[in-house]
């Protein structure tokens, strides 16, 4: 439940950057990997590096921790240029943890989290007074002095990812870099991760991590770096990073941005290609005028997959502090807003029968019946509709007449799901007699229509003149 958090740089304007990167290029023979990547992360600050597989993430955290040598361009971590350190002095400035937590060898927990203090002694010296207190603070940080004399390879995965993480912050630098670090944890271990690295940006440390799920790091990092084909293609806070088209751009594919309604934070669906058609006559989402009845999570999620793919929706009515009205809010949609706890005022009912009567198809989401909302029901129009509902108490309603007036218009509907709803409209549109009267929407081609498209426009074209 973590949203943002101020870092050490929104309170300290003059601190240097830990880590400064120029006009960085890799490439591997002919192959580019990274190319003209420049940035700069602050102390305090967390860094999520976002992007499609073979981005280049981890060449780009290979790069910052010294393993590999840049091609052209420079890293510099602390003021020194970090390829051009000896491996012991770059292990103070940075340490990693890396995506593979298996270990060659079958050392006790302590003894791996101890590792992390060998850069700090000469090759031979025994751990220090000073090593010892900084192992037994990282162990007590992470959870992990439970099982101190347990060997590594006794331990879970969610187990072993935290003694790397204690071994990290033994080795006491100033960046800390993770390569994909929830990536094999299930949800609790993945937030518990997270959350240990927000309190060690806290502290003024550094951390640059490649994240996968987008929604996690939108939640957790300061500032997110979009990757993709080896450049950067968007730099910023989260909100500003994941829009729609900056993911369309890097992924390649559709995807709407929400909000979580706990932390604020935004939250990105991914959608599907869009297969919807009536018969061979393609129906342009962009033509569509779609009302949608509901307040919740689907009302929300099918809002933003209909606007996502071009149609004009509408919503209502929405209680203000819904999910749904928060949605309306951020993509801009046209929504009718009530009071939380109070009836549908006849005003608003009329606004929302307004906006049924306008819509090509209106979707029933997951809508709940209350007291409210009956009379609403009884006053909408004889339209088509399409039912969304994913709940198992969906559609119980108060009052025999709500749930019969609900029943028959759902004998009338076409029902999907939230992931089908634009395939669920155009089987309306195909089962209606006219279809949405839009000039570049043709008439559907009903079963056991035989004439052709040409033909009802030939017959149309006489009937116009």
């Amino acid at each position: 439940m973590t949203a943002h958090r101020p870092t050490a740089s929104d309170q300290t304007q003059e601190a240097k950057p830990i880590v400064s990167v120029a006009d960085l290029e890799v490439t591997f023979g002919e192959l580019s990997v990274l190319e003209d990547v420049s940035f700069e992360v602050e102390p305090g600050e967390f860094v999520g590096l976002v992007g499609p597989n073979g981005a280049g993430k981890t060449t780009l955290l290979r790069a910052l921790s010294g393993a590999l040598s840049p091609s052209d361009g420079r890293v510099v971590i602390d003021g020194n240029a970090i390829d051009e350190l000896p491996s012991k002095a770059s292990s103070r400035l940075v340490s990693v943890v890396p995506q593979d937590t298996a270990l060659s060898f079958s050392f006790d927990v302590r003894s791996v989290v101890e590792m992390g203090r060998h850069p700090h002694r000469s090759r031979f010296s025994p751990p220090s007074a000073a090593d010892r207190n900084q192992v037994d603070r990282a162990m007590e940080r992470t959870r992990t002095a439970q099982f101190a004399d347990r060997s590594i390879d006794a331990v879970s995965g969610g187990e072993r990812q935290r003694v790397l993480l204690a071994r990290t912050i033994a080795q006491d630098t100033p960046l800390m870099l993770l390569d994909e670090p929830t990536a094999s944890l299930d949800v609790n271990h993945q937030v518990e991760t997270l959350e240990l690295a927000r309190d060690l940006v806290s502290d003024g440390r550094a951390i640059v991590a490649a994240i996968h799920d987008l929604d996690l790091a939108a939640r957790y990092c300061d500032r997110l770096l979009l990757l993709a084909d080896g450049s950067i293609r968007a730099d910023g806070r989260p909100e500003t990073v994941l829009t729609g088209a900056a993911l369309e751009d890097a992924f390649d594919t559709t995807a709407t941005i929400g909000s979580n309604p706990v932390t604020g934070t935004p939250t990105v669906t991914a959608l599907p290609p869009s297969t919807a058609a009536v018969d061979s006559v393609s129906v342009e989402p962009t033509n569509l005028r779609i009302h949608v009845l509901g307040t919740g999570e689907t009302a929300a999620g099918v809002s933003l997959r209909l606007a996502a793919e071009g149609a004009s929706v509408t919503i209502g009515p929405v209680p203000e502090n819904a999910i749904a009205a928060e949605t309306a809010r951020r993509q801009d949609l046209e929504c009718v807003e009530t009071e939380p706890f109070a009836p549908i005022t006849a005003v608003d009912r009329e606004r929302v029968i307004s906006l049924v009567e306008a819509a090509d198809v209106t979707v029933f989401a997951d809508f709940p019946i209350t007291t409210g909302s009956q009379l609403l029901l009884e006053e909408l129009p004889e339209t088509t509709f399409v039912a969304v509902e994913s709940s198992e108490d969906a559609g119980e309603f108060v009052g025999a007449e709500a749930n019969d007036r609900y029943a028959a218009l759902l004998e009338k509907s076409v029902i999907t799901t939230r992931a089908g709803v634009l395939d669920g409209i155009v089987r309306t549109i195909e089962e209606s007699e006219y279809g949405p009267e839009h000039a570049t929407l043709d008439r559907p081609v009903s079963k056991g229509d035989e004439s052709t498209r040409e033909e009802r426009q030939s017959v149309e074209t006489s009937s116009d003149d």
